[in-house]
Protein backbone atom coordinates (compact mmCIF):
# COMPACT_ATOMS: atom_id res chain seq x y z
CA UNK A 1 0.00 0.00 0.00
CA UNK A 2 1.58 3.10 -0.70
CA UNK A 3 0.55 6.74 1.49
CA UNK A 4 0.78 9.83 -0.37
CA UNK A 5 2.07 12.37 1.63
CA UNK A 6 1.36 16.02 0.98
CA UNK A 7 5.49 17.36 0.12
CA UNK A 8 5.32 21.46 0.51
CA UNK A 9 7.82 23.38 -1.34
CA UNK A 10 7.55 26.50 0.80
CA UNK A 11 9.03 24.50 4.30
CA UNK A 12 11.57 26.45 5.70
CA UNK A 13 14.37 23.27 7.10
CA UNK A 14 16.35 24.42 10.18
CA UNK A 15 18.89 21.85 11.62
CA UNK A 16 20.32 23.05 14.91
CA UNK A 17 23.77 22.17 16.71
CA UNK A 18 25.56 23.37 20.14
CA UNK A 19 29.14 23.45 21.39
CA UNK A 20 30.15 23.87 25.00
CA UNK A 21 28.37 24.00 27.98
CA UNK A 22 26.19 26.50 30.94
CA UNK A 23 29.08 26.07 33.16
CA UNK A 24 29.65 29.88 34.14
CA UNK A 25 32.74 28.55 36.69
CA UNK A 26 36.17 28.87 35.51
CA UNK A 27 35.64 24.43 34.65
CA UNK A 28 33.75 25.47 31.78
CA UNK A 29 34.09 25.79 28.61
CA UNK A 30 35.32 29.50 27.62
CA UNK A 31 32.38 29.89 24.17
CA UNK A 32 28.80 28.90 23.64
CA UNK A 33 27.77 27.96 20.26
CA UNK A 34 24.88 27.68 18.77
CA UNK A 35 24.69 27.22 14.85
CA UNK A 36 22.20 26.87 12.50
CA UNK A 37 21.52 25.44 8.96
CA UNK A 38 18.59 26.86 7.03
CA UNK A 39 17.46 25.16 3.47
CA UNK A 40 14.64 23.78 1.70
CA UNK A 41 13.87 20.99 0.11
CA UNK A 42 15.55 18.98 -2.03
CA UNK A 43 18.97 18.91 -0.37
CA UNK A 44 21.57 18.78 -2.90
CA UNK A 45 24.40 18.29 -0.09
CA UNK A 46 23.03 14.95 1.34
CA UNK A 47 23.49 13.86 -2.35
CA UNK A 48 27.30 14.97 -1.94
CA UNK A 49 27.43 13.36 1.45
CA UNK A 50 26.23 10.04 1.00
CA UNK A 51 28.18 9.57 -2.08
CA UNK A 52 31.05 10.42 -0.03
CA UNK A 53 30.42 8.35 2.89
CA UNK A 54 29.82 5.58 0.39
CA UNK A 55 33.49 6.19 -0.99
CA UNK A 56 34.74 6.08 2.66
CA UNK A 57 33.01 2.21 3.10
CA UNK A 58 34.51 1.31 -0.45
CA UNK A 59 38.28 2.17 0.80
CA UNK A 60 39.50 -0.54 1.80
CA UNK A 61 43.16 0.31 1.83
CA UNK A 62 42.65 3.19 4.67
CA UNK A 63 39.44 1.40 6.30
CA UNK A 64 37.56 4.63 6.54
CA UNK A 65 34.31 2.83 8.28
CA UNK A 66 31.98 5.35 8.76
CA UNK A 67 28.35 4.99 9.61
CA UNK A 68 28.24 8.88 9.90
CA UNK A 69 30.40 12.17 9.88
CA UNK A 70 31.17 13.91 13.10
CA UNK A 71 33.76 16.49 12.95
CA UNK A 72 35.54 16.19 16.18
CA UNK A 73 35.81 12.17 15.75
CA UNK A 74 36.43 12.18 11.64
CA UNK A 75 39.77 12.28 10.70
CA UNK A 76 41.81 15.19 8.95
CA UNK A 77 41.08 13.90 5.95
CA UNK A 78 37.64 12.90 6.05
CA UNK A 79 37.03 16.24 7.70
CA UNK A 80 38.27 18.64 5.01
CA UNK A 81 36.52 16.54 1.84
CA UNK A 82 33.62 17.00 4.32
CA UNK A 83 34.22 20.19 4.30
CA UNK A 84 35.12 21.08 0.88
CA UNK A 85 31.27 19.56 0.47
CA UNK A 86 29.76 21.51 2.17
CA UNK A 87 31.66 24.33 0.73
CA UNK A 88 30.12 23.83 -3.06
CA UNK A 89 26.71 23.78 -1.37
CA UNK A 90 26.29 26.82 0.12
CA UNK A 91 24.15 28.58 -2.23
CA UNK A 92 21.87 25.97 -1.47
CA UNK A 93 21.74 26.54 2.69
CA UNK A 94 22.52 28.73 5.10
CA UNK A 95 24.86 29.05 8.32
CA UNK A 96 24.29 31.12 11.12
CA UNK A 97 26.08 30.82 14.71
CA UNK A 98 25.91 32.64 17.68
CA UNK A 99 29.56 32.65 19.55
CA UNK A 100 29.14 33.49 23.20
CA UNK A 101 32.25 34.57 24.89
CA UNK A 102 30.56 33.28 28.75
CA UNK A 103 33.17 35.46 31.30
CA UNK A 104 31.30 38.44 29.68
CA UNK A 105 27.95 37.50 30.09
CA UNK A 106 25.72 39.24 33.00
CA UNK A 107 25.20 37.37 36.07
CA UNK A 108 21.20 37.47 35.45
CA UNK A 109 21.56 35.60 32.31
CA UNK A 110 23.81 33.21 33.98
CA UNK A 111 21.22 30.51 34.23
CA UNK A 112 20.49 27.59 31.76
CA UNK A 113 16.69 28.45 32.05
CA UNK A 114 17.24 32.43 30.52
CA UNK A 115 20.54 31.53 28.91
CA UNK A 116 19.76 29.27 26.30
CA UNK A 117 16.19 30.75 25.33
CA UNK A 118 17.34 33.72 25.32
CA UNK A 119 20.58 33.00 22.26
CA UNK A 120 18.37 30.61 20.81
CA UNK A 121 15.62 33.43 20.83
CA UNK A 122 18.15 35.74 19.00
CA UNK A 123 19.45 33.21 16.24
CA UNK A 124 15.95 32.62 14.94
CA UNK A 125 14.90 36.04 15.17
CA UNK A 126 18.11 36.48 12.58
CA UNK A 127 16.83 33.65 10.80
CA UNK A 128 12.80 33.43 10.76
CA UNK A 129 12.42 37.25 8.52
CA UNK A 130 14.16 35.74 5.99
CA UNK A 131 12.91 32.33 5.37
CA UNK A 132 9.37 34.01 5.32
CA UNK A 133 10.73 36.60 3.19
CA UNK A 134 11.28 33.99 0.92
CA UNK A 135 8.01 32.68 0.74
CA UNK A 136 8.37 29.44 4.00
CA UNK A 137 4.54 28.85 5.01
CA UNK A 138 6.06 26.13 7.56
CA UNK A 139 9.54 25.76 9.84
CA UNK A 140 10.31 22.66 10.94
CA UNK A 141 13.15 22.73 13.30
CA UNK A 142 15.27 19.86 13.90
CA UNK A 143 17.68 19.38 16.34
CA UNK A 144 20.63 16.60 17.82
CA UNK A 145 18.78 14.24 20.11
CA UNK A 146 19.64 14.76 23.02
CA UNK A 147 20.60 12.80 25.72
CA UNK A 148 19.13 14.27 29.47
CA UNK A 149 15.09 14.68 29.21
CA UNK A 150 15.58 17.88 31.17
CA UNK A 151 17.50 19.47 28.60
CA UNK A 152 15.53 18.14 25.88
CA UNK A 153 12.84 19.42 27.44
CA UNK A 154 14.19 23.23 27.87
CA UNK A 155 15.52 23.24 24.24
CA UNK A 156 11.75 22.66 22.34
CA UNK A 157 10.42 25.07 25.34
CA UNK A 158 12.75 27.78 24.46
CA UNK A 159 12.35 26.79 20.37
CA UNK A 160 8.28 26.85 20.85
CA UNK A 161 8.89 30.81 22.21
CA UNK A 162 10.94 31.79 20.21
CA UNK A 163 8.99 30.29 17.10
CA UNK A 164 5.81 31.83 18.63
CA UNK A 165 7.43 35.59 19.34
CA UNK A 166 8.87 35.31 15.48
CA UNK A 167 6.73 33.87 13.47
CA UNK A 168 2.85 34.96 12.16
CA UNK A 169 -0.01 32.62 13.21
CA UNK A 170 -0.65 31.31 9.96
CA UNK A 171 2.73 30.03 9.84
CA UNK A 172 2.87 25.96 11.12
CA UNK A 173 5.65 25.18 12.91
CA UNK A 174 6.89 21.78 14.55
CA UNK A 175 10.41 21.06 16.82
CA UNK A 176 11.56 17.52 16.29
CA UNK A 177 14.58 15.70 18.06
CA UNK A 178 16.48 13.33 15.37
CA UNK A 179 20.15 11.35 16.26
CA UNK A 180 22.82 13.11 14.00
CA UNK A 181 23.46 10.18 12.48
CA UNK A 182 19.81 9.92 10.77
CA UNK A 183 19.94 13.30 8.57
CA UNK A 184 23.12 14.56 6.44
CA UNK A 185 21.98 18.26 7.08
CA UNK A 186 22.39 17.60 11.07
CA UNK A 187 25.94 16.45 10.10
CA UNK A 188 26.40 19.67 8.47
CA UNK A 189 25.54 21.69 11.47
CA UNK A 190 27.91 19.79 13.50
CA UNK A 191 30.53 20.53 10.96
CA UNK A 192 29.76 23.89 10.73
CA UNK A 193 28.94 24.39 15.13
CA UNK A 194 32.72 22.84 14.87
CA UNK A 195 33.93 25.54 12.74
CA UNK A 196 32.42 28.42 14.51
CA UNK A 197 33.50 27.67 17.65
CA UNK A 198 37.52 26.45 16.69
CA UNK A 199 40.41 28.68 18.35
CA UNK A 200 41.77 29.84 15.11
CA UNK A 201 45.41 28.53 16.12
CA UNK A 202 43.81 25.18 15.53
CA UNK A 203 42.48 26.43 11.71
CA UNK A 204 45.07 24.70 9.41
CA UNK A 205 44.15 24.38 5.69
CA UNK A 206 43.41 21.18 5.78
CA UNK A 207 40.40 21.85 7.55
CA UNK A 208 38.95 24.43 4.37
CA UNK A 209 39.25 27.88 6.06
CA UNK A 210 37.42 29.24 3.72
CA UNK A 211 34.13 27.36 5.22
CA UNK A 212 35.55 28.41 9.27
CA UNK A 213 35.32 31.97 8.16
CA UNK A 214 32.06 31.54 6.41
CA UNK A 215 30.34 29.52 9.47
CA UNK A 216 32.13 31.88 12.26
CA UNK A 217 30.66 34.92 10.58
CA UNK A 218 27.38 34.60 11.16
CA UNK A 219 26.40 35.64 14.48
CA UNK A 220 28.73 36.54 17.19
CA UNK A 221 27.43 37.52 20.88
CA UNK A 222 31.07 38.50 22.25
CA UNK A 223 29.91 41.21 25.03
CA UNK A 224 27.01 41.28 27.28
CA UNK A 225 24.67 44.08 25.06
CA UNK A 226 26.04 43.75 22.01
CA UNK A 227 24.98 41.36 19.11
CA UNK A 228 27.37 41.71 16.24
CA UNK A 229 25.35 39.77 12.83
CA UNK A 230 27.50 39.24 9.94
CA UNK A 231 26.61 37.39 7.05
CA UNK A 232 28.32 35.37 4.49
CA UNK A 233 26.62 32.38 2.46
CA UNK A 234 29.76 32.04 -0.14
CA UNK A 235 33.36 31.37 0.39
CA UNK A 236 34.63 35.14 0.24
CA UNK A 237 37.95 36.64 1.73
CA UNK A 238 37.09 37.15 5.39
CA UNK A 239 37.78 41.30 5.21
CA UNK A 240 35.11 41.55 2.23
CA UNK A 241 32.25 40.11 4.63
CA UNK A 242 29.18 42.17 5.47
CA UNK A 243 28.09 43.39 8.67
CA UNK A 244 25.53 44.51 11.15
CA UNK A 245 25.32 46.06 14.57
CA UNK A 246 22.17 46.37 16.98
CA UNK A 247 20.95 46.50 20.56
CA UNK A 248 20.00 43.28 22.67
Amino acid sequence: MTVDVAVSPACAYIFLDESGNLDFSQKGTRHFVLTAVSTKRPFPACHALDAYKHDCLEDFKHRLDKEYFHCAEDNRHVRGRVFELIATGLDDMRIDSIIVEKSKTGPALRQGKRFYPRMLGYLLKWILPRELTMGAEKVLVITDKLPIREKRHAVEKACKLALANSLPRTVKHQILHHESRSHYLLQVADYCCWASGVPRAQITTGDHVSLIRAARSALSALEPHLLRSYRNRRKIPINSRESRRGEI
